[in-house]
């Protein structure tokens, strides 16, 4: 498997005898100012018009703006209140030993994942994923629906939030029974469509370190191919829940993805701090969650989507970063403001995967309906993102050229972003004892990709 894992005993140590900081000092006495001075000094600007830049230049300033950043701020240990640095020379240790690729699953089902390039005519690596929670009835047939897409490469899991008839709280008994059920009705699912070897990412219903930890078994719940999740406190900063989920990620030997999820508008201010935060979390990722991949998501405080033309530049400018600077390994994951069922939602998750392959990012697609609604998410908003992100390898798309039909794409929906239609249910745009979609959102995607087609944009077959 190779590295990562970065020296775990010298990341725990630095999370108990590192620089003393309380969280308030690190978010307006540290990061904030040392974000502007930043800013400013590497000249990083925002340009409305270029949602994907052609700016070799700018991709390798944001580079160096976020290492400038992360050699200096660090990531906080907000359980300890200590902050975790490093050096110049670990960085550079870290990013170069780093592989570059691994293999995810096992046997006929397994896939590569692996960094990509600017203008990539590699197929990318998919992950298609509801990013919702369901009810638990719904647990299996949605998840089969989504494994059975044939560009997804791997599939994650919707999320319960009961089992049993019983709410599942964080921390309490239910959320280990919780846990446990999930991933083993995801291994059900995987075989039940023909691909048991699928790399399976899980379990998101495990919000604790302890839930987590009891869905570790090669037998019946996470295997050493799956991939697990150690995610970020926002922004830059982890706990000891977090770090013990890390450990015992590496220990038991699984994969291990870093969950990193910039606020455009929060602590890391308008889009070019939100892109600086974005390249931070990427280093951060590899050094301190120790992670294999990367799933990366700058999301709007407001909006709570990132398919409007100012995330669009965070995530083109970001991936172009670390192409150009790094052979990191990440994906790139759609958040959209439209429900299922909805013209305006294709169109956001065709933008979405055109953007983020042209600029270098593998697939994780898609979350929907601003990622708040109970069982509104289906297969076919990712399978749009996954057919155009492909397309675009495939059929050799420039930044340019991606960026005219980004401009096009954002007119059909841009105006609509704060009051999106909410859209249907999946058990409304599905079959759900088949698995199949309805004639209705069927025919609603074909009649949109056509359109789609016909304004230029790129579709893998």
């Amino acid at each position: 498997m190779g590295t990562p894992p970065w020296r775990i005993n010298e990341v725990l140590e630095r999370a108990q005898n590192g620089p003393i900081c309380l969280e308030k000092d690190f978010d307006l006495k540290l990061l904030v100012p040392e974000l502007r001075r930043i800013i400013k000094e590497y000249d990083i600007s925002f340009d409305p018009k270029s949602p994907v830049p052609s700016d070799n230049n700018l991709a390798d300033s944001l580079w160096k703006a976020a290492m400038d950043l992360y050699l200096e701020v660090g990531t906080l240990c907000t359980d300890t209140h200590r902050r975790i640095l490093f050096t110049e020379d670990e960085m550079k240790e870290a990013l170069g030993n780093f592989p570059g690729k691994f293999t995810l699953g096992f046997g006929r089902d397994s896939k590569e994942i692996s960094s990509r390039q600017i203008e990539d005519p590699r197929k990318p690596f998919c992950l298609f994923s509801p990013d919702i929670t369901c009810d638990e009835d719904l647990f299996v047939p949605m998840s089969m629906a989504y494994l059975q897409e044939p560009l997804a490469d791997g599939v994650c899991a919707p999320i319960l939030d009961e089992v049993e008839g019983m709410p599942i709280r964080s921390g309490f008994p239910s959320e280990v029974k919780g846990s446990v059920a999930h991933a083993m009705m995801f291994r059900e699912a995987a075989r039940r469509v023909g691909r048991p070897g699928i790399f399976l990412k899980s379990v998101g219903t495990a919000e604790s370190d302890a839930a987590q930890i009891a869905a570790s078994n090669s037998e019946w719940g996470e295997r050493l191919t799956d991939g697990r999740f150690v995610a970020s406190v926002t922004e830059l900063k982890v706990n000891n829940s977090l770090l013990n989920k890390m450990v015992h990620f590496h220990t038991y030997g699984c994969f291990v993805g870093a969950l990193t999820g910039p606020l455009l508008g929060g602590y890391s201010g308008g889009p070019e701090g939100t892109a600086i935060v974005g390249v931070a979390y990427h280093l951060q990722g590899l050094v301190v969650n120790q992670a294999h991949f990367m799933n990366y998501f700058p999301i709007h405080l407001k909006h709570t989507c990132n398919t409007m033309r100012e995330l669009l530049w965070v995530i083109s400018t970001t991936y172009q970063a670390l192409c150009r600077n790094s052979n990191l390994v990440s994906m790139s994951n759609g958040f959209t403001a439209a429900g299922p069922c909805t013209p305006m939602v294709l169109r956001e998750a065709a933008t979405h995967g055109l953007v983020s392959v042209v600029s270098g990012a593998n697939l994780w697609e898609i979350a929907v309906a601003k990622n708040l609604h109970k069982n509104y998410a289906t297969p076919l908003e990712a399978r749009m993102a996954a057919e155009v992100g492909c397309g675009a390898a495939t059929k050799k798309i420039s930044r340019e050229d991606a960026n005219d039909l980004s401009l096009t794409l954002l007119k059909t929906y841009e105006q609509n972003i704060e009051n999106a239609p909410l859209g249907k249910t999946f058990r409304e745009c599905y079959d759900v004892r088949r698995c199949k979609p309805s004639v209705e959102y069927l025919d609603l995607y074909k009649k949109t990709r056509k359109e789609l087609e016909d304004l230029g944009v790129p579709f893998v077959y």
